[in-house]
């Protein structure tokens, strides 16, 4: 069995627990917690699992990792820290373990990364021997593996197009929904999210990803906007209410360029009310999905709709980040210590799960 810790416990954390407990090579040995009024609450707990796993969280990072794991499932939000994502990251491999995370979004595409996060995670890896791997859904297997698993099933192909469209009232996450990217704000209020390069940042080195494995040459990579205010308030369960006039729709790409044209797509659509922007695109049923549209001969489309915790659809797309990463720690575990990528590290096959008294 894989020690291994799950490091935060909100809506990534939650999905970790649960993934790294039903996982047959895993055994969950500590919860890191920043909420002090978490610390000595039982996992299964804080995971929702409705029975007690023996596992207490703790809020003292560096006992737990002085314990020696040799995993860590990193899920605090790097959004709004990724300064202290980084440094608590690179803690983790110093001490010897293999690190999946979806935080730090300039490491999805590790090669291209900035060397000011490159290069504490080297060092670190050469010090401790650990190892690190950062993936998620979107950014992550929906514009990875995904559409070039698709992309060999045409013979030519045209374009490679990655949708993700949501109904944002189904996150809980009023900071990141309002202030990240921009719900409920004014239209003259710039979101963080589609500040200009932000979504390059962010979703550029999927794009850098498809573009290797298709063995191809970007000549740019370019961003495209579009906001769309609501027509009349709306309330929301989790979040309150969102008035008329405030932003309510976003829509934009970040598009690899090749031969001057847009060939590798990556769009996100995003809504806080299904009556904003009607004229986009939007999910089949429910409150959201992931797309991939091959356009070329054959034309083909495939959409991913997951739920999780009671039907929700952004605890489903979480808990399909979360076992893209927990499901790849054995395989790490046997590899040489490093920094890898989505092309690095297959998409394991899932288990069938454990059967229980």
């Amino acid at each position: 069995m894989i020690p291994t810790i799950v490091w935060g416990t909100g809506n990534i954390g939650r999905a970790a627990i649960r993934a790294v407990e039903a996982h047959p090579a895993l055994e969950l040995t500590a919860v890191i917690v920043h909420d002090p009024a978490k610390a000595g609450r039982d996992a299964g707990e804080l995971a929702g699992l409705g029975r007690v796993l023996g596992v207490e969280a703790t809020d003292d990072a560096g006992a737990a990792l002085a314990a020696g794991p040799r995993a860590v499932v990193y899920a605090a939000s790097g959004d709004i820290r990724p300064d202290e994502a980084l440094a608590d990251v690179v803690s983790a491999v110093r001490a010897g373990a293999v690190v999946v995370t979806p935080s730090l979004y300039a490491l999805y595409d590790q090669r291209n990364a900035p060397p000011e996060m490159r290069e504490p995670v080297l060092a670190a890896v050469a010090e401790g021997g650990g190892s690190l791997f950062v993936s998620g859904v979107d950014p992550g297997w929906g514009n990875d593996v995904l559409p070039l698993l698709i992309s060999g099933l045409a013979a030519d192909v045209d374009v490679i197009r990655c949708q993700e469209i949501f109904d944002y009232t189904t996150y809980d996450q009023p900071d990141a929904v309002r202030y990240l990217v921009g719900m409920g704000q004014p239209m003259d209020y710039e979101p963080p999210m589609i500040a200009p390069t932000v979504p390059t940042m962010v979703w550029g080195g999927q794009v850098r990803l498809m573009a290797r494995a298709l063995d191809v040459e970007l000549d740019e990579i370019r961003e495209t906007v579009e906001r769309r205010p609501l027509e009349s308030t709306v309330g929301t369960a989790t979040m309150g209410e969102f008035e008329a006039g405030t932003q309510g729709a976003i829509r934009f790409e970040v598009q690899g360029i090749v031969g001057g044209e847009p060939r590798i797509v990556i769009e996100h659509v995003t809504r806080i009310h299904p009556s904003c922007a009607p004229d986009w695109p939007t999910p089949p049923d429910g409150d959201g999905a992931h797309r991939v549209i091959i356009e070329g001969r054959p034309h083909i489309e495939v959409t991913v709709e997951a739920v999780d915790e009671s039907g929700n659809r952004s605890a489903g797309g979480n808990a399909t980040a979360v076992s893209r990463l927990v499901n790849a720690v054995d395989w790490l575990v046997e590899a040489k210590p490093g920094i890898y990528d989505a092309l690095d590290v297959p998409l394991r096959p899932g288990r069938l799960a454990r059967r229980r008294p």
